[in-house]
């Protein structure tokens, strides 16, 4: 009989690492129903509730992240915090004991494998983007196995080590069953209509949002429909300046629950460039236009966006440009049925299925070792 599977996954600070962490979990469950498994993040960060509502126990680290610039005086204060979440993490390694940790990116991951390399336990990470974070690069002569979803990945990890896995994607988005009609019904609009799906992310993205609040004519005008999730941040502020306005075609909600209604619905959808969310769309086939956020670190997204656009699997709108040209262009774009099937025949083509699986086998064969 095996013996008991004991494995911990860090990482976390956005819904890019969480889904990915989760996902995994999910699919090490699968193979080893009798597995353990515990997550370790950073306190105040959401994975501190997102996980244990997907239903695995979580152990929170004191950990946050650098102040810009690095000489800030605050940032004395972020060092000492990342010594106790090392000596924090140490002490949850001796007490559950795993036979593999896993980081997935974000603060918690940088300490909770350190301390799992020091005690000698093999250490697999997950890198979402086609740039790699800080907190995966601390680690690139720590850990046994890098698992990403972009080729080139060997100029920041060994490149015997590394696996072309892809990411892991939210398995619900994979198993929608309705109709592309009933999927635009369940959001009140017209099936017969074009569809342009707004995604800024669970928090909005402020320029996807103006992009839309500087055009509203264009709204009115266009014979398209319009899903558009604001992000609770941004909620309050644009149903004032929508008040009055008579919009039928634009459906303005704050948070999507039914991310795969949303997708199912769209013919176009319009998204910043997150890795979780591109690998979604390549998995989904769905043509989309980016515009990377420039307020993450060492610019990722913008090269995640990149490594689409040049193979024509997306179209590439700059933040800064985004406000005065975006809409047009989408608007152009969805009512252009060559476009739509060429864009989404190619990001179709860069694809990679079952992730998590292959992810989760190789945790296994880790922990064997």
């Amino acid at each position: 009989m095996d013996k008991e599977l004991r494995v911990i996954i860090s990482g976390g600070g956005t819904g890019g690492h969480i889904f990915p962490a989760v996902s995994i979990a999910n699919a090490v469950k699968a193979l080893r129903p009798g597995a353990k498994i515990l997550f370790v993040g950073a306190r105040g960060r959401m994975e501190m509730q997102r996980v244990p509502a997907a239903g695995y126990e979580i152990k929170g680290l004191p950990i946050r992240g650098l102040y810009r610039p690095l000489w800030k005086p605050a940032n004395v204060m972020v060092a000492i915090d990342y010594v106790r979440s090392t000596w924090m993490a140490r002490s949850i390694l001796k007490q559950f004991r795993p036979d593999v940790a896993v980081g997935v990116g974000g603060y918690a991951s940088s300490a909770t494998l350190a301390a799992a390399h020091a005690q000698g336990i093999p250490c697999l990470v997950q890198e979402q983007n086609s740039y790699a974070g800080l907190t995966n690069k601390r680690l690139a002569t720590k850990a046994q196995k890098f698992c990403v979803a972009y080729e080139g990945m060997e100029r920041f990890f060994p490149a015997d080590k590394i696996m072309l896995t892809g990411n892991p994607v939210r398995q619900s988005l994979l198993q929608v069953t309705l109709s592309r009609e009933d999927a635009i019904s369940s959001f009140g609009l017209d099936p017969s209509r074009k569809t342009i799906l707004l995604v800024g992310g669970s928090l909005g993205a402020r320029t996807i949002n103006e992009s839309v609040l500087l055009h509203l004519d264009l709204v009115k005008s266009a014979d398209v429909q319009f899903i558009w999730q604001t992000g609770k941040f941004y909620s309050a502020e644009i149903s004032q300046r929508l008040a009055g306005q008579q919009l039928p075609n634009l459906k303005v909600t704050d948070f999507i629950t039914d991310m795969g209604a949303a997708y199912r619905a769209a013919d176009l959808v319009i998204s910043r460039a997150g890795a979780g969310s591109i690998s979604e769309f390549c998995l989904l086939g769905k043509p989309v236009i980016l515009v990377p956020s420039p307020n993450v670190a060492e610019d990722h997204q913008t090269k995640n966006a990149l490594a689409l656009a040049n193979k024509d699997a997306a179209l590439y709108v700059k933040d800064a440009e985004a406000p005065a040209m975006l809409l047009q262009l989408a608007i152009d774009t969805v009512n252009d049925a060559a476009k739509l099937q060429s864009l989404s025949a190619n990001v179709l083509k860069l694809a990679l299925p079952d992730s998590a699986e292959i992810i989760a086998k190789e945790v296994i064969k880790l922990a064997q070792k």
